[in-house]
């Protein structure tokens, strides 16, 4: 019946030729020291039972983020200008509720002429 040479089946996975191409494992990402901590200051805020402290702690933080010694002047004034652009942004669009800004883009829609149509590239 069957033979011998069948009987027999290695296992494991089946190994290319050439092997040189080793596989990288990737090693598993530890959490950073600043989010451990935002941990301790938020266990300690809520030991202490005060919300204003949390309040103090979060403000500074941020601040201790521009505070930077590697960064030099010119990258921390453009990160200031960068979170304050930011927060006007966001400060803009507080002001407007959803209903309001479709019907200002349809306003806009309809003052322009033909936008609807594809424009002609090159010739003919």
């Amino acid at each position: 019946m069957p033979s011998s040479d069948y009987q027999h089946r290695p296992g494991g996975s089946l190994k290319l030729k050439g092997g040189g191409a080793e596989t990288k494992k990737k090693k598993k990402k530890s959490k950073s020291s600043t989010s451990q901590k935002l941990r301790e200051e938020e266990t300690a805020a809520a030991a202490s039972g005060s919300g204003s402290d949390r309040e103090v702690a979060s403000s500074a933080s941020a601040s201790g983020s521009t505070a930077n010694p590697y960064k030099t002047e010119a990258e921390r004034r453009f990160e200031e200008v960068q979170r304050k652009r930011l927060l006007d942004k966001a400060a803009k669009q507080a002001l407007k509720s959803h209903k309001e800004r479709v019907a200002e883009f349809n306003e806009k829609l309809e003052n322009m002429s033909e936008h609807y149509d594809i424009p002609k590239v090159g010739p003919g």
